[in-house]
């Protein structure tokens, strides 16, 4: 198989060499509309003194252009997506070299009360969500944040078979992305559902079948008119009465078109979101439900979208002054589209929800499986119900450089509890990151950065980054003694993995050493499993009084006067600090 940025170089100029092709075709339809035009013009012109030879001609002309119009319409639309698709691709190797700290950074999904999300860099400049996240509509953002943070242990192997599944479809993923982009939507989703579950009709059932015999007696009246049967002042008493008519509704029908405006183009593109996965074949459990979740009885969800995106262009054209009085006046269009609307609304309100779900499902998880495929050395955890938490080889960040990056060896027992040491530096922090983004990325269904891995799921905790607040009127202390309450607590409940990152900062040494020393013993007399890591060397004789714990350490070295890592975590305590030493090279003190 080629590498992900063979394959995005690849596609990116053959979707560029389509989108050419097609702007040459664009153009000649373009000038052979001109000449459409123009040869209708002199047409009527010499025929002028025969009005029905000239209205003939007008007929067939105006129905060559429209056609024409559609075939320009129809090839622009294909020129625009395969351009979306070269945009597609090319931000992939973008990305891929690193630069994606423009991106949207998903700081809106960010809450200090949440197990873990302000702790890890789930959010924020730089972070996972920013590195992967694919979506193209506002759900499918909020319906991957709530992945990321769903912080769920059921059916991850479903999840990880659903990963592997879109992983390898790129094509299908890209395809679904580029429609899904090509319409900007105004319309939140949730108040799309909530205008339709509360519509309340005002057309009556006779409506359905008046337009129809209006249109009858309009063509029978226009043609006895061609053909001299009638006085063609006859026809503008029929508009009038026509116009008279669509009036008694005018007030409402307004109101409606008001509001389907700005919903039509949402459903233009649901409806070609549901038929790309309608039309897909999934082999996954996951995916399949999925594709349940939008099927109906008579028809496919993605013909009722059409159909009602249908209703909605058509209703949108009473904005056009010569449509809106004619069609009116001769067909009553403004009536047969808002009944078409009403009876759409009456009859699929109640499954619209399911139709959106499962479109931000998918705008999600195509985010997820493109992450996998952009990731081939990546490994999926080895799901055990029993053993270890966390049994990997070669651990490693997945978003640090794999050529700069070191890796760690990881084994951690249930009710186990590593204390971790270090000079400042030296790689604590990146490390607790590093072991909180494999419990998330593997609870998700996500590869993770390893060469190999055997993994227990469970939940996350974690107290690394915690603030005051001037707002709440609380102090850094009070905001952190919070915080491992709400752990406390949480521990009472169910298990989970804790991650502690230098706790009890805001106190003094020996308070902090006592303090930090009594909760750690409550977690271990809790059964708890996790990582603390400390400054705090007084804290590692709690390995010799309780069986549980292990000291871990990150090493630093002083050679030729200069600090140097090696990142790698080893078994015992730290014995070399630096900070003494930065602040002289520093030339601070």
């Amino acid at each position: 198989m080629d590498s992900p940025i063979s394959y995005y170089k690849q596609h990116s100029e053959k979707y560029k060499s389509e989108a050419q092709r097609l702007f040459k075709k664009m153009t000649a339809l373009s000038m052979l509309r001109l000449l459409v035009f123009f040869t209708t013009g002199f047409g009527i012109y010499f025929a002028f003194g025969h009005w029905q030879v000239a209205i003939s001609i007008a007929m067939v002309g105006i129905a060559v252009f429209v056609y024409l119009l559609s075939k320009y319409t129809d090839i622009k639309l294909q020129r625009n997506f395969n351009k979306a698709l070269v945009e597609i691709n090319k931000e992939e190797i973008k990305i891929a070299s690193g630069d994606f700290h423009e991106r949207d950074k998903g700081l809106q999904f960010q809450d200090p009360n949440h197990f873990y999300s302000l702790d890890i860099d789930l959010f924020g400049r730089g972070s996972f969500f920013q590195f992967i996240n694919r979506t193209t509509i506002k759900e499918g953002a909020q319906e991957l944040a709530d992945t990321l943070k769903a912080n769920d242990i059921d059916a991850v192997k479903l999840r990880q078979e659903a990963i592997k599944e879109l992983s390898s479809k790129p094509k299908w993923r890209q395809y679904y992305s580029a429609t899904s982009s090509l319409v900007e939507v105004e319309t939140p989703a949730k108040n799309i559902i909530n205008w339709l579950q509360n519509y309340d009709s005002f057309l009556p059932k006779m409506m359905r079948w008046l337009p129809i015999t209006f249109v009858i007696f309009s063509m029978v009246i226009l043609g006895f008119t061609v053909l001299n049967f009638i006085n063609p002042e006859f026809i503008g008493y029929w508009l009038l009465l026509g116009l008279g008519v669509t009036g008694i509704y005018v007030k409402k029908t307004n109101v409606l078109s008001s509001n389907t405006d700005r919903v039509k183009d949402t459903f233009r593109q649901y409806a070609l979101l549901l038929d790309l996965i309608e039309h897909e074949t999934f082999t996954s459990e996951l995916l399949q439900q999925k594709q349940r979740q939008i099927q109906l009885d008579t028809e496919k969800a993605s013909h009722s979208f059409k159909k009602l995106s249908k209703s909605l262009d058509a209703l949108d054209n009473r904005n056009n002054i010569i449509g809106a009085i004619f069609g009116n006046g001769l067909f009553l269009t403004d009536i047969k589209n808002s009944y078409k609307i009403e009876k759409w609304v009456e009859q699929y309100a109640n499954k619209v929800a399911d139709w959106f779900e499962v479109v931000s499902f998918f705008d999600a998880y195509n985010s997820l499986g493109n992450f996998a495929f952009n990731h081939p050395d990546f490994i999926y955890p080895e799901i055990q119900e029993k053993g270890a938490v966390i049994n990997a080889n070669r651990l490693g960040h997945p978003l640090l450089d794999k050529n700069k990056r070191v890796d760690s060896d990881l084994t951690i027992e249930r009710e186990q509890f590593f204390i971790v040491t270090g000079a400042n530096m030296a790689g604590k922090s990146t490390f607790l990151r590093t072991v909180s983004l494999h419990i998330v990325m593997a609870n998700v269904g996500l590869p993770i950065c390893a060469k190999a891995s055997e993994y227990s799921p469970v939940k996350l905790i974690t107290s690394m980054r915690t603030t005051d607040s001037l707002t709440d009127d609380s102090s850094y202390f009070f905001s952190e003694l919070t915080r491992l309450k709400y752990i406390v607590d949480a521990i009472e409940r169910e298990p989970y993995f804790i991650v502690l990152d230098e706790i009890l900062k805001g106190t003094n040494s020996t308070d902090k050493a006592i303090g930090s020393r009594k909760f750690v013993e409550k977690l271990v007399a809790s059964n708890a499993t996790g990582i603390i890591a400390t400054h705090d060397l007084s804290l590692c004789e709690i390995e010799q009084a309780l069986e549980g714990v292990k000291n871990y350490y990150f090493d630093a070295e002083i050679i030729n006067d200069e600090l140097h890592f090696d990142y790698k975590l080893k078994v015992g305590i730290c014995q070399n600090m630096n900070a003494s030493f930065l602040l002289k090279k520093m030339n601070i003190v």
